[in-house]
């Protein structure tokens, strides 16, 4: 399959593009070529394609420039296809309020756009996603544990969001390829340690586990080879708050260093740091950096949901 042809499955399956809808690809100098593949399946398609490439963001969550933005806000559906994430910014939700379908797809490659998690069944992914999402919804408390170490929040009264892959409705957005259900943990609640052993967003995979330590939700210690780096990346501000906890629900994604991907993966749970004002939070920190964790067992309200990165029936 080509990069054209699956781009077209995408569209059609995943986004419910219609022949004469106004379609916009968002991509940055260095993903292009996969922008142009979108967009030249858009206009085969029937749709009034169109192709706005941008200069690369500095990090994820960093907010694209206002003509993007408004062209955003105007089209019917909507890819990004940028190294670093449009997804947690003002522009994407603020098109998304309007009605438009919208798929962010950071940093992805021509391997991820032909196998992995972009062939699942969608349709069995956004059934488990729903049901996690709503089991998320429905907690007031969250436990992380791996390896003798241990991080508790609340999410009391926030809502958990299902990224499922199909963006079929007005107002509907999420990754593609997608399959997590994620929620805003309330700030300053976060305590305990964590160890990261998947990958870390704009890092990739990483060879030595990652030991952070939490303090009234915020990043107080970082322990092991990609700690600097991370928190050069996070900045000193409220980039080191934790702003999102997320379980994959997608069993043909794989780990390969691309969070876009990494996330997604059935058995892993993910936790960033920085903003999550688009996502029921109050954290607006211009930087949003996830971290995956293989295999952990987490528990909702003391109620284990998931054993060695098993969920279990609920």
């Amino acid at each position: 399959m080509t990069l054209i042809e699956s781009s077209k499955a995408i569209l059609i399956n995943c986004l419910a593009l219609q022949a004469n809808e106004t379609f916009l690809v968002v991509a940055d100098e260095r993903k292009r070529d996969i922008g142009e593949a979108i967009w030249e399946a858009g206009k085969q398609l029937g749709a009034e394609a169109m192709l706005m490439v941008m200069k690369e963001r500095e990090k994820s969550g960093q907010e694209p420039p206002a003509a993007v933005a408004a062209a955003m806000k105007s089209a019917d559906v909507v890819v990004c296809v940028t190294q670093h994430s449009l997804t947690h910014t003002k522009a994407r939700k603020e098109a998304a309020a309007n009605g438009t379908r919208l798929a962010t797809m950071p940093a992805i490659t021509e391997d991820m756009f032909l196998a992995g998690a972009i062939s699942a069944d969608y349709t069995q992914v956004k059934a488990l996603t729903e049901r996690v999402t709503e089991m998320l919804t429905r907690a007031s408390t969250v436990r992380i544990e791996k390896a003798g170490k241990s991080l508790t929040f609340s999410i009391a009264a926030r809502n958990g969001v299902p990224s499922t892959g199909m963006y079929v409705n007005p107002g509907e957005s999420g990754n593609l390829p997608s399959g997590e259900a994620y929620i805003a943990p309330l700030e300053g609640t976060a305590e305990g340690q964590i160890l990261v052993d998947g990958s870390i967003a704009g890092i990739g995979k990483i060879d030595s586990p990652l030991l952070l330590t939490v303090q009234n939700g915020r990043i107080s210690e970082a322990e092991g080879t990609s700690a600097e780096r991370l928190l050069q990346m996070l900045g000193d501000q409220d980039g080191r708050m934790l702003g999102e906890f997320g379980i994959g629900t997608n069993d043909k994604a794989r780990i390969t260093g691309v969070v876009l991907e990494d996330e997604k993966v059935y058995g892993t749970i993910h936790v960033a740091f920085g903003s999550n004002n688009t996502f029921g939070g109050t954290i607006v920190a211009g930087v949003h950096i996830d971290l995956v964790v293989k295999e952990p067992d987490v528990y909702l309200d003391d109620k284990c949901i998931m054993k060695n990165g098993k969920l279990l029936a609920t």
